[in-house]
Protein backbone atom coordinates (compact mmCIF):
# COMPACT_ATOMS: atom_id res chain seq x y z
CA UNK A 1 0.00 0.00 0.00
CA UNK A 2 0.95 3.24 -0.60
CA UNK A 3 0.48 5.68 2.17
CA UNK A 4 -2.82 8.12 2.58
CA UNK A 5 -2.96 11.41 1.05
CA UNK A 6 -3.39 12.79 4.55
CA UNK A 7 0.24 11.40 5.80
CA UNK A 8 1.21 12.76 2.65
CA UNK A 9 0.42 16.32 2.75
CA UNK A 10 0.89 15.83 6.43
CA UNK A 11 4.67 15.88 5.93
CA UNK A 12 4.67 18.21 2.86
CA UNK A 13 2.82 20.89 5.22
CA UNK A 14 5.81 20.47 7.94
CA UNK A 15 8.75 20.85 5.68
CA UNK A 16 6.80 23.47 3.75
CA UNK A 17 6.39 25.32 6.48
CA UNK A 18 10.26 24.84 8.12
CA UNK A 19 12.84 26.95 7.51
CA UNK A 20 16.43 26.18 6.24
CA UNK A 21 17.93 26.99 9.56
CA UNK A 22 19.76 24.17 11.26
CA UNK A 23 18.06 23.11 13.90
CA UNK A 24 14.26 24.41 13.02
CA UNK A 25 13.22 20.78 12.80
CA UNK A 26 13.42 18.98 15.97
CA UNK A 27 14.85 16.12 14.61
CA UNK A 28 17.74 17.86 13.42
CA UNK A 29 19.76 17.60 15.71
CA UNK A 30 23.82 17.80 14.91
CA UNK A 31 25.43 14.28 13.76
CA UNK A 32 27.75 14.39 16.53
CA UNK A 33 24.48 13.44 18.43
CA UNK A 34 22.98 11.26 15.95
CA UNK A 35 24.88 9.85 12.64
CA UNK A 36 28.38 10.06 14.45
CA UNK A 37 27.81 7.22 17.17
CA UNK A 38 24.86 5.86 15.01
CA UNK A 39 27.65 5.12 12.37
CA UNK A 40 29.91 3.57 14.96
CA UNK A 41 27.59 0.97 15.82
CA UNK A 42 26.75 0.18 11.95
CA UNK A 43 30.85 0.59 10.99
CA UNK A 44 31.62 -3.13 12.82
CA UNK A 45 29.21 -4.39 10.58
CA UNK A 46 29.21 -2.77 7.35
CA UNK A 47 31.35 -2.30 4.05
CA UNK A 48 31.70 1.12 4.30
CA UNK A 49 32.72 0.98 0.34
CA UNK A 50 29.13 0.31 -0.18
CA UNK A 51 26.67 3.27 -0.59
CA UNK A 52 24.47 4.62 2.01
CA UNK A 53 20.80 5.49 1.92
CA UNK A 54 19.70 7.50 4.52
CA UNK A 55 15.81 6.43 4.42
CA UNK A 56 13.53 9.59 6.07
CA UNK A 57 15.96 12.09 5.49
CA UNK A 58 14.41 15.10 5.93
CA UNK A 59 16.66 18.02 5.24
CA UNK A 60 20.03 15.51 5.07
CA UNK A 61 21.85 17.37 7.91
CA UNK A 62 22.48 13.11 8.83
CA UNK A 63 23.06 12.43 5.41
CA UNK A 64 25.87 14.75 4.88
CA UNK A 65 27.87 13.31 7.68
CA UNK A 66 27.49 9.94 6.28
CA UNK A 67 29.31 10.78 3.34
CA UNK A 68 32.22 11.64 5.36
CA UNK A 69 31.86 7.73 6.77
CA UNK A 70 30.87 6.02 3.51
CA UNK A 71 31.57 5.75 -0.01
CA UNK A 72 28.26 7.18 -1.34
CA UNK A 73 25.30 8.98 0.56
CA UNK A 74 22.13 9.02 -0.59
CA UNK A 75 19.03 10.48 1.08
CA UNK A 76 15.77 10.02 0.33
CA UNK A 77 12.55 11.66 1.60
CA UNK A 78 8.72 11.12 1.08
CA UNK A 79 8.27 15.23 1.10
CA UNK A 80 9.24 17.16 -1.86
CA UNK A 81 10.02 20.34 0.38
CA UNK A 82 12.50 18.20 2.50
CA UNK A 83 14.27 17.48 -0.41
CA UNK A 84 14.53 20.51 -1.86
CA UNK A 85 15.73 21.81 1.94
CA UNK A 86 18.41 18.98 1.42
CA UNK A 87 19.54 20.05 -1.74
CA UNK A 88 20.10 23.60 -1.31
CA UNK A 89 22.09 22.56 2.12
CA UNK A 90 24.34 20.37 -0.02
CA UNK A 91 26.82 22.96 -1.41
CA UNK A 92 29.48 20.39 -2.00
CA UNK A 93 27.27 17.98 -4.40
CA UNK A 94 28.70 15.04 -2.78
CA UNK A 95 25.73 13.45 -1.41
CA UNK A 96 22.40 12.63 -4.10
CA UNK A 97 18.75 13.27 -2.98
CA UNK A 98 15.50 11.82 -4.09
CA UNK A 99 11.96 11.76 -3.51
CA UNK A 100 10.85 8.33 -2.39
CA UNK A 101 7.63 6.71 -0.98
CA UNK A 102 9.14 3.84 0.97
CA UNK A 103 6.06 2.19 0.39
CA UNK A 104 6.18 2.12 -3.33
CA UNK A 105 7.52 -1.53 -3.65
CA UNK A 106 8.25 -0.45 -7.47
CA UNK A 107 10.02 2.66 -6.83
CA UNK A 108 12.51 1.18 -3.92
CA UNK A 109 13.18 -1.59 -6.45
CA UNK A 110 14.29 0.89 -9.01
CA UNK A 111 16.56 2.03 -6.09
CA UNK A 112 18.30 -1.03 -5.48
CA UNK A 113 18.56 -2.25 -8.78
CA UNK A 114 20.40 1.03 -9.60
CA UNK A 115 22.47 1.52 -6.40
CA UNK A 116 23.16 -2.30 -5.96
CA UNK A 117 22.96 -3.59 -2.56
CA UNK A 118 23.95 -0.75 -0.15
CA UNK A 119 23.61 0.22 3.97
CA UNK A 120 20.88 1.64 5.15
CA UNK A 121 20.35 4.81 8.18
CA UNK A 122 16.74 4.96 8.78
CA UNK A 123 16.45 7.03 12.02
CA UNK A 124 12.83 7.43 13.38
CA UNK A 125 10.57 6.55 10.54
CA UNK A 126 8.35 3.56 11.38
CA UNK A 127 7.14 4.87 14.97
CA UNK A 128 5.35 7.41 13.52
CA UNK A 129 4.69 6.15 9.88
CA UNK A 130 0.94 4.90 9.31
CA UNK A 131 0.00 1.72 10.94
CA UNK A 132 -0.61 -0.18 7.63
CA UNK A 133 2.06 1.24 6.13
CA UNK A 134 4.62 -0.32 8.62
CA UNK A 135 5.36 -3.25 6.95
CA UNK A 136 6.15 -1.90 3.53
CA UNK A 137 8.81 0.48 5.53
CA UNK A 138 10.62 -2.69 7.56
CA UNK A 139 10.25 -4.56 3.85
CA UNK A 140 11.78 -1.15 2.23
CA UNK A 141 15.35 -1.68 4.15
CA UNK A 142 14.85 -5.07 3.24
CA UNK A 143 15.16 -4.69 -0.40
CA UNK A 144 18.18 -2.12 -0.18
CA UNK A 145 20.64 -3.74 1.59
CA UNK A 146 19.92 -6.87 -0.13
CA UNK A 147 22.48 -10.12 0.54
CA UNK A 148 25.26 -7.43 1.23
CA UNK A 149 24.34 -4.27 2.87
CA UNK A 150 23.56 -3.97 6.31
CA UNK A 151 20.92 -1.34 7.89
CA UNK A 152 21.14 0.60 11.45
CA UNK A 153 17.72 1.44 12.26
CA UNK A 154 16.77 3.28 15.08
CA UNK A 155 13.11 3.84 16.54
CA UNK A 156 11.41 5.87 19.87
CA UNK A 157 10.08 3.81 22.09
CA UNK A 158 7.03 3.90 24.41
CA UNK A 159 9.19 5.66 27.10
CA UNK A 160 9.20 8.46 24.77
CA UNK A 161 5.73 9.04 25.09
CA UNK A 162 6.07 10.05 29.22
CA UNK A 163 8.79 12.63 27.85
CA UNK A 164 7.07 14.28 25.16
CA UNK A 165 3.59 14.37 27.53
CA UNK A 166 6.06 16.18 30.22
CA UNK A 167 6.95 18.60 27.30
CA UNK A 168 3.22 19.24 26.17
CA UNK A 169 2.20 19.72 30.04
CA UNK A 170 4.59 22.02 30.70
CA UNK A 171 3.53 25.93 31.68
CA UNK A 172 3.08 27.51 28.29
CA UNK A 173 2.52 24.11 26.52
CA UNK A 174 4.77 22.37 23.96
CA UNK A 175 7.78 24.48 22.73
CA UNK A 176 7.50 25.92 19.45
CA UNK A 177 9.32 22.79 17.43
CA UNK A 178 6.80 20.53 19.34
CA UNK A 179 3.85 22.22 19.12
CA UNK A 180 4.41 22.00 15.47
CA UNK A 181 4.88 18.58 15.13
CA UNK A 182 1.96 18.11 17.03
CA UNK A 183 -0.16 21.31 14.78
CA UNK A 184 1.02 19.25 11.82
CA UNK A 185 -0.76 15.87 12.90
CA UNK A 186 2.41 14.03 12.95
CA UNK A 187 2.20 11.23 15.76
CA UNK A 188 5.59 10.69 17.44
CA UNK A 189 6.37 7.16 19.07
CA UNK A 190 3.20 5.81 17.96
CA UNK A 191 4.48 2.56 17.77
CA UNK A 192 4.24 -0.35 20.37
CA UNK A 193 7.78 -1.41 21.46
CA UNK A 194 7.45 -5.04 20.57
CA UNK A 195 5.83 -4.01 17.08
CA UNK A 196 9.66 -3.14 15.80
CA UNK A 197 11.26 -5.72 15.83
CA UNK A 198 8.93 -8.29 14.65
CA UNK A 199 8.16 -6.01 11.55
CA UNK A 200 11.93 -6.19 11.03
CA UNK A 201 11.75 -9.80 10.93
CA UNK A 202 9.00 -10.27 9.32
CA UNK A 203 10.42 -8.49 6.48
CA UNK A 204 13.21 -10.91 6.00
CA UNK A 205 15.86 -9.34 7.93
CA UNK A 206 18.28 -10.85 10.88
CA UNK A 207 19.34 -8.48 14.00
CA UNK A 208 22.83 -8.86 14.59
CA UNK A 209 23.25 -6.18 17.54
CA UNK A 210 20.54 -3.96 19.35
CA UNK A 211 20.72 -2.00 22.26
CA UNK A 212 19.01 0.81 23.58
CA UNK A 213 19.99 4.66 23.14
CA UNK A 214 17.90 8.47 23.03
CA UNK A 215 17.61 10.32 20.25
CA UNK A 216 18.45 14.22 21.02
CA UNK A 217 16.33 17.29 20.08
CA UNK A 218 16.81 20.62 19.72
CA UNK A 219 14.43 21.91 21.84
CA UNK A 220 14.26 22.06 25.39
CA UNK A 221 11.46 21.30 28.27
CA UNK A 222 10.46 24.74 30.70
CA UNK A 223 13.68 23.78 33.05
CA UNK A 224 15.79 24.32 30.49
CA UNK A 225 16.69 20.39 30.17
CA UNK A 226 17.40 18.88 26.26
CA UNK A 227 14.50 16.56 25.34
CA UNK A 228 16.34 13.36 24.85
CA UNK A 229 13.56 10.64 23.38
CA UNK A 230 14.12 7.39 24.44
CA UNK A 231 14.69 4.93 22.14
CA UNK A 232 15.75 1.37 20.59
CA UNK A 233 18.33 0.67 17.77
CA UNK A 234 19.09 -2.24 15.41
CA UNK A 235 21.75 -3.44 13.16
CA UNK A 236 20.26 -5.42 10.33
CA UNK A 237 21.27 -7.65 7.60
CA UNK A 238 19.38 -9.70 5.08
CA UNK A 239 18.30 -12.97 7.03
Amino acid sequence: MNVSDNYRNAWESYWSETSEGRGEAIWDADPSLSAEPHSALLLPHADPARTIVDLGCGNGTQTRYLATRFARAVGVDLSHAAVEHARRAESAGTVEFQQLDLTDTGAVRALHERLGDSNVYMRAVIHQSEPAARPAVAAAVAEIIGAEGRAFVVELTSGSRDVLQRAASDPGGPGPKLQRVFHHGLKPADADDAEIPRLLTEAGLKILAEGETALPQTENLADGTRIDLPAHWFVLAGA
